[in-house]
């Protein structure tokens, strides 16, 4: 909200009426489209394998400084005191935040600090200033961020700049950390509040967060004259037997039938990914990436979980789908070549945790790792009791459901295999052009991309958080999706 006074509450109010309304008809000047913001918070991890990397092999730390912050366990970076403004008329925010971050290590000789940190959801991108050997570079864009009206749990992809940052050309368009910007401090009126007509918006905090450059890297410089962080020049030990994925994925198609059931002439629906899933082309199957999860190759154990949803949608009648069936937070586990796969599962209103949708069955039982990867390919995957609920009777138990692939890193720098095979983020099929969107699933509004990520994009007149109101949020970030479905006797 902009204020917390009576009166202000009341301008609040009254500006969201105009936006929804589409124009801001209280504003007077040009520069009236600007509305002040603070009191923000940004709560972003970078990546997760890269903190583990840090703090593992690399035997270095993170410093948080000047209002910065970590979560515990190795968690999250949150910066604080976020300023900026949201333009009504372009529907973008661009808010910067205090706080540095310093990350070093000895063993491996690097020592950078990111401040002065920045959300530009027009740009739809992260960026900071990063200080390394004594010299600052201002703005470098770290990642790309898939905007939505809620401004949280938005997902993230890392830029070629953060690859250069990182030490590793293998970040480069990799999965992110999640990113939420939130307000989380009542913003202040200015002398012109009660009057709507103001046309001097807050001042960026940017001279402040810049301050920060204090924790700029020490003598340890002289040992990091080289600017790559790369594990490899510095790890010459052989990869653990057992420990913690840097990274991998899980390639699977559910079932062919299915897919092809829902966008054909019978449902004639459509198939949706978000949150970092991909389809391959032509109706083909699903890759779900950002594995984490533990490892033992003696005991030839496995056990992870990815990043991604998929939404089945048909059956559509004035606007209502009777077929609207999401998959998130796919998992899997295997000891001794056996297994099962889970998910979480949304239907009729109702999600479902952990769901066991099939016993997995792989060609061998050894998990050995070939340079750092641990291959498992067409694993069979046989429909439990729990999944032919899941699909509402679709199916039987002990269908044979598509078989999968698991790529699995057990290091940072492994090469995970690209799996490109003409994979989209965006519905494979549409019947009609879908007006109820936003309400029904979410993931249209998901999977619109990194780039161009103006908040207009949701369809919303000003952003939730700007507003205040838990009303406003009818839009989910990356693997969230609002979802529905409902039992038919149509056989796909």
């Amino acid at each position: 909200m902009l204020a917390t006074t009576p009166g202000s509450l009341a301008l609040a109010a009254a500006v969201a009426v105009t936006l929804g309304a589409g124009a801001l008809t209280a504003a007077t000047t040009a520069s009236a489209a600007e509305v002040p913001l603070s009191g923000y918070e940004l709560t972003w991890g970078i990546k997760q394998s890269y903190r583990t990397y840090v703090t593992g092999m690399a035997a270095g730390a993170f410093t948080p400084s000047d209002g910065a912050s970590q979560a515990a366990g190795n968690g999250a970076f949150t910066f604080t005191l976020g300023a900026g403004s949201y333009d009504s008329d372009a529907h973008t925010v661009a808010l910067a935040f205090q706080g540095s971050l310093r990350i070093s290590s000895q063993l491996h000789g690097f020592d950078l600090t990111l401040s002065d940190v920045r959300f530009d959801s027009g740009a739809a991108e992260i960026t900071a200033d990063v200080t390394r050997n004594g010299t600052t570079t201002d703005d470098v864009p770290l990642a790309t961020v898939t905007v939505t009206r809620a401004m949280t749990d938005m997902t993230t992809t890392l830029t070629k700049q953060a690859a250069d940052v990182l030490g590793s050309a293998g970040y480069e368009g990799a999965a992110g950390d999640p990113l939420t910007v939130v307000q989380t401090t009542a913003q202040s009126p200015t002398p012109s509040a009660s009057a709507s007509t103001s046309t001097s918006p807050s001042p960026s905090p940017s001279a402040s967060a810049s301050a920060s450059t204090s924790a700029s890297p020490s003598a340890s410089a002289s040992t990091s004259a080289s600017t790559s962080a790369s594990p490899s020049a510095s790890e010459p030990e052989e990869t653990p037997a057992e420990g913690d994925i840097a990274d991998g994925t899980l390639t699977w198609g559910v079932k062919e039938s299915f897919r092809t059931y829902v966008v054909g002439s019978v449902a004639n629906g459509r198939i949706t990914v978000s949150g970092g899933a991909t389809q391959a082309a032509g109706n083909g199957v699903f890759t779900f990436t950002d594995a984490t999860g533990t490892y033992d190759t003696d005991a030839g154990t496995l056990t992870t979980a990815f990043g991604g949803a998929v939404n089945f949608k048909g059956h559509e009648s004035d606007g209502t789908y009777a077929l609207d069936l999401t998959l998130s937070g796919v998992r899997a586990t295997i000891a001794d070549g056996k297994g099962t796969l889970t998910a979480d599962v949304t239907s009729l209103g109702t999600t479902t945790e952990d769901v066991e949708l099939a016993d997995l069955k792989a060609g061998s039982a050894d998990l050995t790792a070939t340079d750092d990867v641990i291959t498992l390919d067409d694993v069979t995957a046989t429909l439990t009791e729990a999944g032919a609920k899941a699909f509402s009777g679709y199916y039987t138990a002990g269908t044979a459901l598509d078989p999968l692939d698991l790529s699995i890193a057990l290091t940072d720098d492994a090469q995970l295999p690209s799996g490109d095979d003409g994979a989209t983020g965006t519905p494979t099929a549409t019947a009609s052009d879908d007006t109820t969107g936003s309400a029904s699933g979410g993931a249209v509004a998901s999977t619109t991309g990194g780039t161009g990520g103006a908040l207009a994009s949701t369809g919303s007149a000003l952003p939730a958080a700007a507003l205040g109101t838990a009303a406003a949020v009818t839009v989910a970030a990356g693997a969230g999706v609002v979802y529905a479905m409902r039992r038919r006797r149509t056989q796909g």
